[in-house]
């Protein structure tokens, strides 16, 4: 699409087809990154308890790289489908370099540090002595495709948020292919366990940031180019406030997951395998109505940008419905088959079994108000609310997990391992109602103003 048909296919057709449109291949990246993440846990599951538990301890790791890649896609691509509902192309194409060449600098400092402190940072992770040897060799690997796998992140997201969700699913879908098709083959037909794991990430890393790359020279309005990078202290300032929210949000993803481990770890290695393998079951869930947030977010971008606030709110509240029914449906299904689900993992360890089904229990019991947080989220950052954004973008992972993580299990035991994420979802949901709603009465107000209707308040 050029630019012009973007903006009247963002801001003139129906919001509901047009979300959907958007949100299917978005759907479809996250689901494929869901599954190429899972892959390895997956396969590594076949070896021992020891190595899945060392995939769990690495996934803190991996969080960090991932938040700033977040930062800077969601950061540049927040104000990229601003400036195009604008029909500012020139802002969006300098903020498309700043942002993707900056995040490819950090991957690479997260990179070297994380190789120089490599057995302090795996322990710090919250690997045991049994674990230690195998999260090393993982997590040793995996560094070396940081900067590959922040700066895709990026483009991922810029691609996306300039409306080509299409585009960018084809990115991602290429580098995940290649990792799912050498997890197995380098795991056990080469016989390299979590050495042949790690290898075939990083593949998959550096062979989707080229096709992305090669994606985005070839389609949209603009692409990144050296010529477009003129770095500046404004640039960097809207990076910040469109892209805070997404590195709290992983950031403090990384921290829980560490205290989860440490937490965890007194139950033993099959604690740690029995959370490792609960969380990328969620991840799974989650994904799929992330995807159909962010295919909402350049939908609300271009209209907030256009002054369009009723669309802004019929979007969000037909985002926050689906993704509701489909928490819900998930919920019930999952807690009746919670042992088969993790079993599907680790099915050779019965200590592992029974810790993540308990677990993954109480995760779905708080599952359905995951939609009305993750949707509301996703609407305050694209719309620059900073200070609301970053605030419930801390709540889960922060301002409750880690305080209930710190003291739930000293009073109850693996209970209170198992039961935080539970208890703080739905403390963040609880926290949303009144930032979230405030916010669309503002928007209400000001569509009254302009004499245009809302629907769906």
């Amino acid at each position: 699409m050029k630019g012009r048909d973007n903006y009247e296919y963002m801001t003139a057709g129906s919001v509901p087809r047009t979300i959907c449109e958007l949100a299917v291949p978005t759907i479809i990246s996250m689901l494929v990154t869901a599954i190429y993440n899972v892959a390895d846990t997956y396969f590594v599951g076949r070896i021992d308890t020891q190595s899945t538990a060392a995939i769990g301890i690495s996934f803190s790791a991996m969080s960090v790289v991932q938040a700033f890649g977040f930062f800077f896609g969601h950061g540049s691509g927040n104000y990229i489908s601003r400036m195009l509902g604008a029909r500012k192309t020139g802002h969006a194409e300098t903020m498309a370099t700043i942002g993707l060449f900056s995040s490819f600098a950090a991957g690479t400092v997260i990179a070297i540090t994380g190789i120089i402190f490599l057995g302090p940072l795996c322990m710090a992770l919250g690997s045991t002595e049994t674990i230690l040897p195998y999260a090393k060799e993982y997590l040793g690997i995996i560094l070396i495709g940081t900067p590959f796998m922040a700066a895709s992140l990026t483009l991922n997201n810029q691609i996306r948020f300039k409306g080509n969700a299409k585009y960018a699913m084809v990115g991602i879908i290429s580098g995940a292919f290649i990792n799912i098709i050498l997890d197995p083959i380098l795991i056990f037909g080469f016989d390299m366990g979590v050495r042949g794991a790690a290898i075939a990430t990083i593949s998959g890393q550096i062979i989707g940031f080229a096709a992305l790359l090669f994606i985005d020279r070839r389609t949209g309005t603009f692409s990144v180019s050296f010529r477009a990078f003129k770095p500046t202290v404004r640039a960097y300032i809207e990076i910040i406030k469109g892209g805070l929210p997404s590195l709290l949000r992983q950031g403090l993803l990384s921290i829980s997951t560490i205290l989860l481990n440490v937490a965890a770890k007194e139950y033993g290695d099959s604690a740690i395998a029995g959370m490792a393998i609960t969380t990328r079951i969620i991840y799974i869930l989650n994904a799929i109505v992330i995807g159909l947030g962010q295919g909402y977010q350049p939908v609300c971008g271009f209209n907030y940008g256009a002054k369009l606030y009723g669309r802004v709110c019929e979007g969000f509240w037909f985002c926050v419905k689906a993704g509701t029914l489909f928490f819900l449906t998930c919920s019930v299904l999952g807690y009746i088959f919670a042992p088969e689900a993790v079993a599907i993992f680790r099915k050779e360890d019965a200590m592992v079994i029974e810790i993540g089904a308990e677990a993954l229990r109480w995760q779905l019991i708080a599952l359905p108000f995951g939609a009305f947080t993750l949707v509301s989220n996703m609407m305050l950052q694209t719309i620059r609310k900073a200070g609301r954004a970053a605030l419930l973008a801390s709540a889960r992972q922060g301002l409750f997990f880690i305080p209930c993580i710190l003291i739930l299990p000293h009073l109850i035991g693996i209970r209170g391992v198992e039961m935080t994420q539970a208890i703080a979802d739905i403390l963040s949901f609880l926290l949303a109602l009144p930032l979230t709603l405030g916010t669309l009465k503002e928007m209400k107000s000001l569509s009254q103003k302009q004499g245009s209707s809302v629907q769906n308040l």
